[in-house]
């Protein structure tokens, strides 16, 4: 496996970046990870439901879907949408073919869509030793088995494997399990697909697993704990890692998520919203990120009417489809991908005056050839830059809106000496994103 790691995808399969910094396909063209979670996509929706879901994040924009074969809900003892179980007995070695063909054909709908699955073959429960109710189905033999099975299933397939589960490793008995499974994974599918891990939040698997030959890119979970969280430093943390390895946050603050809901089980009336959901976007990408996961608190367990909701989910997941939130992660990828994002690395000390702590924090990143540069401000604070680190004779600045995708040409002028930026609005909910450009690098306006 290793750097040369890859999923199949129109443009060849996917691959880390020479610069150990981002994905790429084969062809050498940047992959932008812009993930949703859809934990509970295999085991909840029947065909009709999943094209229904699959089609809406294509045109949205997003790039992976995450989701779980093994799943959370009662994922063994619950039947699928179209009644059938997982495995025969609760024995990975036993997977029951018509739920895998259910499998196969989500994940064939979403090749068609142009779609990667990011694809957890269990969920942590099921090989977790501490903490968990009942007893783990996994051991080394049969997580290798089972890994063997999915990784040869799936060998064709535009997939990522995520190993992990919302599971921290704590003992060496968990770690031969996980191991064996990524073994399994590459006996059966060649090494044709990348590998990362979803650690317990908030978590990183650069903690445990950096150095093991099979982890491909880090993962992270910042988690659901509080406004202002800055998932930021997770990033931060694994891009000074060596040797380097595209990092992600795979579970960040859920849109309609109840804020730290696992400190406070009674706080189910203040939710994180779609400024939430955009702060973390921006701030994991200009910390370094290779992209980024968007979720919903109905989305994830594929909630509707009739069903238990866990976490409090209230709205059907098929309405909560197009709340703002997943709207906006389109408008960031619109941006990003409106400039070779990938030149980008995050430098802080661009900004030479402005919000350093706290919800207000100002993060930036430069393109490595002096073409542009980012600046997110969350809650639209003042804040200065050196406009000579471009090094350019002139410099176009431009402010974009996250919220909904327009941009404003402010002022092309001399790229020297410093400029104070104030934007166009303040407060909670009003973050903008301010694009610095050498006028004569040839780049395209930005464009709403």
């Amino acid at each position: 496996m290793g750097a040369s790691s890859h999923a199949s995808v129109g443009q060849g399969r996917l691959q880390v970046a020479p610069n150990r910094r981002y994905l790429q396909y084969a062809d050498g063209s940047p992959f932008l990870y812009l993930g949703d979670t859809a934990w509970e996509l295999f085991h909840r929706l029947n065909a009709e439901e999943a094209e229904r879901y699959l089609e809406n994040r294509a045109a949205k924009g997003f790039t992976v879907i995450q989701a779980v074969v093994l799943a959370e809900r009662g994922g063994l003892e619950e039947p699928n949408a179209n009644g059938d179980r997982a495995l025969l007995d609760d024995d990975p070695a036993r997977p029951n073919e018509p739920y895998f063909r259910h499998v196969d054909w989500i994940v064939d709908r979403a090749e068609a869509l142009g779609l990667v699955v990011g694809m957890l073959p269990t969920w942590g429960r099921y090989w977790k030793r501490e903490g968990q109710r009942g007893a783990p189905i996994f051991e080394p033999e049969n997580a290798r088995t089972y890994g063997r099975f999915v990784g040869a299933r799936y060998r064709d397939k535009p997939i990522i494997w995520i190993l992990g589960g919302d599971q921290n490793v704590e003992s060496d008995e968990e770690r031969a399990v996980v191991e064996a499974m990524a073994t399994g994974l590459d006996e059966g599918d060649g090494g044709a697909h990348l590998v990362t891990y979803h650690p317990r939040g908030p978590g990183r698997s650069s903690d445990v697993f950096h150095d093991a030959v099979w982890l491909d890119f880090n993962m992270i979970q910042s988690s659901h704990g509080a406004h202002d969280h800055d998932n930021g430093l997770f990033v931060a943390h694994d891009y000074a890692l060596q040797p380097p390895k595209p990092t992600v946050d795979g579970e960040p603050r859920y849109e309609m998520l109840p804020v730290g809901f696992y400190f406070d089980g009674t706080n189910r009336h203040d939710r994180f919203d779609a400024y939430d959901v955009r702060q973390a976007a921006y701030w994991a990408l200009l910390a370094g990120a290779c992209g980024h996961t968007y979720g919903h608190n109905s989305v994830w367990q594929m909630w509707a009417p009739g069903r238990e909701p866990a976490i409090w989910a209230d709205v059907p997941w098929y309405e909560a489809l197009d709340h703002p939130g997943a709207f906006d992660m389109g408008l960031l990828r619109r941006l990003f991908e409106a400039r070779p994002w990938w030149k980008l690395i995050p430098d802080q000390t661009l900004i030479a005056n402005g919000p350093r702590t706290g919800g207000a924090k100002v993060r930036a990143a430069r393109a490595v050839d002096g073409s542009f540069l980012v600046a997110y401000s969350p809650r639209g604070e003042p804040f200065a830059i050196d406009r000579s680190v471009l090094g350019a004779r002139r410099v176009t600045d431009t402010w974009y809106d996250p919220r909904y995708g327009s941009a404003f040409a402010v002022h092309t002028g001399t790229g020297t000496g410093y400029q104070t930026y104030t934007p166009p609005t303040s407060g909670r909910g009003n973050d903008w994103v301010l694009v610095l450009e050498d006028a004569e690098a040839g780049l395209a306006p930005v464009r709403a």
